[in-house]
């Protein structure tokens, strides 16, 4: 299939490579036309404005937005309405607040474009390993983009959610999961660190134990044994942890249907703390974040 991918950073970039690799014609753009350059090397189509987007597409034309949620994809939505016809598909699969989905779809239905919402996982490994797709909107157009799906996920990793913003909320219902189970290893590290034992504790050991068919093995503990190999004190970092905006939300959804969702809670409440003080568990989560989404972290200052 044809689609374009605007906005080639952590996740679109690798995105991109994986549907051409999937053998799918890719139409690349990216404010920095430097890194569209980088993936025409690669076999796909540059493009350098977003009407230049469009003229490339053949009808239906399918576009796939990766933008940091908010203004900036209000932005490319009301300049693509201008620039795109009836059938068209526009897909957002950056880390969308579900209602403003909504509040899209019905934008781009005005002129007949189709909108889709998804919610995508895998970080930086997904280029090799598949990403995990959460997908809203039109069940008809998702059978029609099926093709992109099953090339970019990992097997059995994309599901039909349900109507437009049931991908987007699912996906922020799964990160809202993340900052609890990332805040439970920090914790459980910290007591291990605080421990009269400490001295004799490799962590790296520790985590490959735990993977080796214990109640509390997963990929992120597997990150947690890369990350203690690198540093096994963590001396390389400040325990400052961003919070992405998917945490609130989530707190903020369990608020306005009246869930009580404690740990959920917590754990955005550490992050918070972790910006004007820092911990030994948060110095694990922020290193987490990094390990397999690329997110930035604050150095320590070198004495």
């Amino acid at each position: 299939m044809q689609i374009a991918m605007i906005g080639l950073g952590r996740m679109g970039m690798n995105m991109a490579k994986r549907l051409l690799l999937g053998g799918h014609e890719v139409v690349a753009f990216n404010r920095t036309s430097s890194k569209t350059d980088r993936l025409v090397k690669e076999g796909a189509l540059g493009a350098y404005s977003l009407k230049d987007v469009v003229e490339k597409l053949s009808p239906p034309r399918i576009i796939w937005i990766m933008l940091p949620a908010g203004p900036v994809i209000d932005g490319h939505i009301i300049e693509l309405q201008e620039l795109l016809a009836t059938g068209d598909i526009v897909i957002d699969g950056g880390n969308t607040f579900y209602k403003d989905d909504i509040r899209r779809a019905g934008r781009l239905a005005e002129k007949g474009i189709t909108f889709m919402d998804a919610g995508v996982s895998g970080g930086l490994w997904g280029l090799k390993s598949g990403y995990c797709l959460m997908l809203g909107g039109d069940k008809e157009t998702y059978r029609y983009l099926e093709p992109l799906f099953r090339t970019l996920a990992h097997e059995e990793g994309y599901l039909w959610c349900g109507a437009v913003g049931a991908g987007h909320f699912v996906k922020m219902v799964h990160n809202g999961i993340e900052y609890g189970m990332m805040q439970a290893y920090g914790e459980g590290f910290a007591v291990l660190e605080a421990s009269s034992y400490s001295d004799s504790f490799n962590y790296a050991e520790i985590a490959h134990v735990w993977n080796q068919g214990s109640v509390v093995r997963s990929w992120l503990l597997e990150l947690v044994e890369n990350i203690f190999e690198k540093d096994a004190t963590l001396s390389d970092i400040k325990g400052y942890v961003e919070d992405s905006g998917e945490g609130r939300w989530t707190v903020q959804q369990a608020v306005e249907t009246g869930v009580s969702a404690p740990v959920i809670a917590l754990s955005l409440m550490s992050r918070l703390s972790s910006q004007t003080k820092e911990s030994f568990s948060d110095k694990l989560v922020a290193t987490l974040r990094r390990e397999f989404g690329g997110h930035s972290v604050v150095k320590a200052d070198k004495k």
